[in-house]
């Protein structure tokens, strides 16, 4: 049994917070909010049809975008409440009720590499910080050989960059690209958010 993770402890406290976060994408939608800009950058990363894994998938908003891109889209998140949004809202993809500290794609039927496995919307600010290097490991064994991994978080929230890139290269990763937004703007020190693109070590 792992730590939970900082987001189950957040429904634990306000088991309405999955339906509120739920509603406040839709929200945004409803008033035109651009809320593809980290999809547009994975299709960009991906190859035509390629397979991607959305982990830590919440309602679905990046992996189902990505499914309309063409892309073959599997999405694991630990939250019931946001896994059955998707499967409603993006019944075309895939979408697992797993904990990525646990994650067994093979034990739900999914057996291929990824191309891309991206972990969006502060995933690694949520977990519980014990869970970290196991989940950039469980990340790290779904990809294909020449597969990526890309991850996205702000600063302030309990996760150094150093931190983090010291993690991933204890999980057999390798810094690849660092950048400060999802639309491809450097990364600086004084960069309030952190989007890497990583690979396996050789």
């Amino acid at each position: 049994m792992v730590e939970k993770s900082l987001w189950t402890r957040q429904v634990e406290r306000d088991p309405n917070h999955s339906h509120w976060y739920v509603q406040r994408f839709k929200d945004m939608a409803a008033k035109g909010a651009d809320l593809h800009g980290e999809a547009r950058m994975i299709d960009a990363v991906l190859p035509r049809s390629g397979r991607v894994l959305d982990a830590g998938c919440g309602p679905g908003r990046l992996g189902g975008e990505l499914a309309r891109r063409g892309h073959t889209t599997v999405g694991v998140d630990v939250d019931p409440v946001l896994i059955e949004a998707a499967r409603a809202e993006f019944p075309e993809c895939t979408w697992i009720l797993q904990d990525l500290a646990e994650l067994d794609l093979p034990a739900a039927g999914v057996t291929e590499a990824f191309d891309v496995a991206v972990a969006a919307g502060n995933v690694m600010a949520f977990l519980a910080p014990s869970t970290r290097r196991t989940v950039l490991t469980n990340l790290a064994g779904v990809l294909a050989e020449q597969g990526r991994l890309v991850i996205g978080f702000g600063a302030g929230r309990g996760y150094a960059v150093e931190e983090f890139l010291d993690d991933a290269r204890s999980a057999g990763l390798a810094e690849s690209v660092r950048l400060g937004t999802w639309d491809l703007r450097p990364w600086t020190p004084e960069a309030g958010f952190l989007v890497a693109i990583l690979e396996r070590s050789a």
